[in-house]
Order: C-alpha cells, then structure tokens, then sequence
C-alpha cells in the first residue's frame, strides 16, 4: 500500500521508521518531512496545514492511507476532508480532536464524566480571571485553552505571577488565539505518567508508559518546551495505577466523546499526574507524543499499519498490543536558546554511527538538507534515542549517543531520566 504521513517532526520520524517495518507498505510519502525522514519516504513540499494540496496529492498518487502526525491539522479537520475525498485516514476528526483542541472543552467533559482531574475555572474575560485569582490559592496554573506548542500553561507562585499570566495569556495574546478562553487550575503535586494509547471509538489499547521533559533546563528549571527528552516505561507507573486508570480515565474518557456524538478514532495521550488522591488527567492529547513516540514506537512488537488499520475499522479488540520486555531513554539536541530565539543553519555531523549500533536511534525534529549537507532547522533538533535492558543502562546509552552527534550551538539537558535512580 501507499502511505502518507502528515508532519515533520521527531514523532513523524518515529512514525516513519515503524511504518517502514511493515510489509504491507510499498512506498511511503511524508508531507512536509524533514532530511531524517527521507530515509524512509519521500518527501513532499507541501504544509500540514494544506489540507487542499494534500488531498489533491494523496488523490494523485492513489494512497491508501494518510497518518496524522500533528495536532494543528488533526484540530483543524485534516482527516475529516480526507475522509470526505474518499482516503482512509489514521486520526481524529474534528469534532473529536477537540479533546486536545480546546483545555475547557476537555476539562468540562471530565466534569461532567467523573474523570478525575484538578479542580478548574474556566474564563474568557480577562478581568474575571483576575478577580477570580484575587481569592485563589498559589500556587496556581494557567493554561490557555487552545494549541500552543506545548508552551501554554504557566505555573504561577503568587498573585502578582498570576496578573502577569492574565496578561501573557489573554491580553498580550503571546499564544495568539488559544489564549482567547482561559483555564485557571488547581496546581497539582506528583509524578508525571504519559500513557499513549489506540482507539477505534469504542475500544481502547494502552502503550507502554513514558515520562516527558518539559523544562528547558536541568533541574526542571527555565522555561516550558515542546519536550527536552523522555524515558520509558516509567517505574512509577505500577500494576495498581494501571488498573485504576483502565477503570477510572481510560475507558471512560472513550465512552465519554461516544456519549457526547464525538466518536473517537486514532490517538489518545493521556497527561498523568499520580497525586496523594491517585491519578488524575492533567491533559489529553489527540495524537502520539513528541518526544514519547521516540521510546514507545522503537519499542512496540507490532505492526503499526495494522494497528491503524484497527482503529479505522473498529476492530481493535482483535489486536494483542505487545511491547518489548526494556526500556528507552530519548535525550533532546536543541539549540542554545530555545525555545526562546536561536540560530539555524548549521552542518550536522555523526549520523553514521547510528548504523553501526543496534538499538540506537537518532530521530530528526528540525533539520532540512542544505547543499547535500544535513543542517539545523528548528529549535529541537534531534532526538537521540537508545534502548537498554533496563532504565538506568537506556540512559547511559542515550548519553552516550548523544557525544555521536556534533553540530554548532548544541544544547540538551544532562538529567533526563535522572528520576529513575531514585527507585
């Protein structure tokens, strides 16, 4: 079969080299793409956000099925207009990708469920916000309801960070329009669990658990990224919260968007905090992580297309999702100063050694071909992944790995996954 993937990231590199293993497909098309993803498809110019040239390209070249990668064309209703033009399509609908589209909807839906979350406050009035934060308990957090990279939500130590916030958020609009509508919530204390899992509307398969890196800096310190790096499985994540969640937030949230005619196909990322009072939701995301598809995929035993496939045709009852018996730990190359402002454009070296290593992965986030010359193109530009038998051997792995690659301006975080030693 022909397949096209939508994005250009890590996470659509990890998409890739899974879908690669499949023999069901023949050749594989990636939109935009980037110059690590090559390897695997063909890359085509066009953006995730033209739905029209991307439905006219999947029409032209006869694909049989189109996985979305990111969330802006998912929220925007990529798979829908798909669908409309007679192309299978791995994803979300709209009306369903608004689990991740809008923080109000999501938090409303729990509420109104009995999912358990944190407690909330939803505002799209600026002044009501702060009068509300007048009489809050801190410290609090404020997310701006809409898409934003990763980089909405702001944890707030006083009143004054608060009125700052509303300020960031609603007035100085620095996330453009996801920060229309507000959500104030209580702030929670905790590990944090991403749990990745399949949905075909009515059934749900859970991945193996992951731990992402928001913070730019060692020490969870700086300020919010896309994802400095991530570990999995995640030791924190046992048998007993799994049961709880499969019972309490997983299968729930499914029957939930059924019950609300949001029917549920594709992805669910399910954003864990595991309080004194258990687990509770503290996102939803309506497709694979980034960076967490960098350890859950490489260690996936089954075959992604057909996965998908399930999804689309609400047979995933029939599936036995499989994972192997290790761990992965992904470790992020950005450039310096990220996600702030940074320079692009610079050769990178050291890919070949990858080959020479079973088990190590080098995913590309922001890179592009120059001159035949692979250069930085992003903030986060790779993502340097290894396998181990066990957590702390990933890790050491990973690290590594990551004195492989060498390119100007290097810059990653040196405690990803330093929680495990505390086991």
């Amino acid at each position: 079969m022909k397949v096209l993937i939508v994005g250009s990231g890590g996470r659509e590199h990890a998409i890739a080299m899974s879908a690669a293993k499949s023999d069901k497909v023949e050749k594989m098309y990636c939109a935009p793409g980037n110059a690590g993803i090559a390897e695997y498809a063909e890359c085509v110019a066009i953006g995730a956000m033209e739905f029209d040239k991307l439905v006219a390209f999947a029409r032209e070249k006869a694909i049989d099925l189109v996985i979305v990668g990111m969330d802006d064309p998912l929220v925007g209703g990529l798979v829908d207009e798909m669908e409309a033009a007679g192309i299978r399509t791995f994803g979300p609908r709209k009306n369903a990708a608004i689990l991740e589209g809008s923080k109000a909807f999501s938090k409303d839906l729990m509420k109104k469920y009995n999912i358990p979350t944190a407690a909330y406050e939803n505002f799209t009035n600026p002044e009501a916000a702060l009068a509300y934060l007048e009489t809050a308990k801190f410290p609090i957090v404020l997310k701006a309801d809409g898409l934003a990279l990763g980089k909405g939500v702001l944890i707030c130590q006083n009143l004054e960070e608060a009125k700052e916030g509303v300020k960031t958020i609603m007035l100085d609009k620095k996330f453009g329009s996801a920060g229309n509508e507000m959500v104030v919530e209580e702030f929670m204390t905790g590990r944090e669990v991403s749990v990745l899992s399949f949905v075909d509307g009515k059934t749900i398969k859970t991945m193996t658990s992951a731990q992402d890196h928001k913070r730019a800096g060692d020490g969870d310190t700086g300020l919010n990224t896309g994802g400095m790096g991530t570990f999995s499985p995640s030791p924190f994540y046992t048998e007993e919260v799994d049961k709880f969640c499969q019972k309490y937030i997983y299968q729930p949230t499914v029957d939930a968007m059924a019950a609300e005619g949001r029917v549920f196909k594709g992805i669910i990322f399910f954003g864990l905090m595991l309080t004194e009072d258990g687990p509770k939701v503290l996102e939803y995301n309506a497709r694979f992580g980034d960076p967490e598809a960098q350890v859950v995929l490489p260690r996936m035993k089954n075959d992604l297309i057909e996965v998908a496939e399930a999804c689309i045709d609400g047979t995933l009852n029939e599936i036995d999702l499989q994972f192997e018996d290790n761990a992965a730990v992904c470790v992020v190359l950005a450039s310096e100063g990220y996600p702030v402002s940074y320079e692009k454009g610079y050769p990178i070296e050291g890919f070949d050694e990858f080959k020479k290593h079973e088990g190590y992965y080098c995913f590309h986030a922001g890179t592009k071909f120059d001159d035949g010359n692979i250069v930085t193109n992003g903030g986060r530009v790779l993502g340097v992944t290894a396998k181990g038998d066990t957590l702390k051997e990933a890790r050491k792995n990973a690290y590594a790995a990551t004195e492989w690659v060498k390119f100007a301006n290097k810059y990653m975080r040196h405690d990803i996954g330093k929680a495990i030693d505390e086991v």
